[in-house]
């Protein structure tokens, strides 16, 4: 089994453990907001018509120029 370690990952894409917990936290807390916007629109078509596809592709772009980020610099 591998050993588990706090730092591995958040190493491998040039971050510390408690900036890897910020980025990873406001990913997931966009992704509630985008989920829950979703469900609304599921019950109330005529909310949130483009929200759960904005919050999709805004991480998707964070994400994408992050990890160019981190390849120019390593």
């Amino acid at each position: 089994m591998a050993k588990l370690s706090f730092t591995a990952h958040p190493e491998s894409v040039g971050e510390t453990y408690v900036e890897h917990l910020g980025v990873a936290s406001s990913f997931g807390f966009a992704m509630i907001a985008g989920g829950l916007a979703c469900l609304a629109h599921g019950f109330f078509p005529f909310l949130f018509t483009s929200t759960g596809s904005r919050t999709v592709a805004r991480l998707h772009e964070r994400m994408v120029a992050h990890r160019r980020r981190g390849a120019a610099a390593g």
